[in-house]
């Protein structure tokens, strides 16, 4: 994501499996102390599907492009 400060920042896209409800703060603080400070995430997204090619690859610029528009659905 677009950032002023740093340039770019770490978001993720997740989708949130049937019955689960997960916050975006358990998010945060689970990866928080899997990565170093830089890479934590700044934002998550809750999306229906992740989209991916035929051949199982994610589409990375569609969810650019979900970001471009606002936020993703």
């Amino acid at each position: 994501m677009e950032d002023e400060q740093a340039g770019e920042v770490p978001i993720a896209f997740v989708v949130i499996s049937n019955g689960s409800s997960i916050t975006e703060d358990e998010i945060k603080q689970f990866i928080s102390k899997q990565v170093i400070f830089y890479k934590r995430i700044n934002r998550v997204f809750f999306i229906d599907a992740i989209p991916k090619s035929p051949s199982g690859k994610i589409l990375r610029k569609d969810l650019r492009a979900r970001l471009a528009v606002g936020v993703p659905n």
